[in-house]
């Protein structure tokens, strides 16, 4: 579904990323670690088409993201649900209009995606909180609200950067909980996070294969985690 093959990213006049290859089978369940500033973020970027590879080969459903335009760039994003870290929200808009915004801005026949709305807010648990605005929300109604937005379009690979950074440790196992049922549902899954702890949680949950960013490559982690 996505593939890298000896990608390399340059920023700042530095190399971040170094000879990275990578394929995200459908259905797999990945963990990306490392420190802060080793590159998670970018490796997510580069995967679902944000940034483009100084050199290498990055493939996303078949394609050669560097031969795309940029409207079939944005028809494959479509296919990607992506959590990011700081749960960008519109302020003035309420959380059941954030999450159905990427059916109203994707020229879709909205109708079929709201109808499921209501129903993907109870999934997350955000039924009575609908008509909220992002202001009112805790952090860990937040991030299920943007795992909500990530969904809404039942994208085939769902990215997430640091789901649980700023929720506490119950609201971290229930989003990997909702994380979880996903990739039993066939989505294929990719968590970036610094949390050791959690990974081990998940494990037990379903077969996760962890890696790890160090020193600009990209490693299997063993099995101490």
């Amino acid at each position: 579904m996505i593939e890298l093959q000896n990608v390399a990213y340059n920023y700042g006049g530095g190399e971040l990323l170094s000879d990275i290859s990578l394929k995200l089978a459908p259905g797999s369940f990945h963990f990306l670690t490392g420190p802060s500033g080793a590159g998670k973020s970018t490796f997510l970027k580069l995967c679902y088409m944000e940034l483009a590879a100084t050199s290498g080969r990055v493939q996303v459903f078949g394609k050669d993201v560097a031969a795309m335009g940029r409207d079939e760039i944005a028809r494959n994003r479509q296919r990607i649900g992506v959590v990011h870290q700081d749960c960008r929200f519109l302020d003035h808009l309420s959380i059941a209009a954030n999450v159905a915004l990427p059916i109203r801005v994707s020229g879709r026949d909205a109708s079929a995606e709201e109808a499921n709305l209501k129903d993907l807010l109870s999934w997350v648990g955000l039924e009575d909180r609908a008509d909220a605005l992002p202001a009112e929300l805790s952090g860990g109604e937040r991030q299920r609200a943007a795992l909500a937005r990530a969904v809404i379009m039942s994208p085939d690979v769902v990215l997430a950067d640091e789901p649980t950074g700023n929720v506490d440790w119950e609201m971290s196992k229930r989003l990997i909980s909702l994380l979880v049922e996903l990739n039993k549902m066939g989505k294929t899954i990719m968590i970036a996070t610094h949390d050791l702890n959690l990974i081990r949680t998940a494990k037990s949950q379903v077969n996760a294969r962890v890696l790890r960013i160090s020193n600009r490559q990209l490693q299997l982690a063993g099995a101490d985690l």
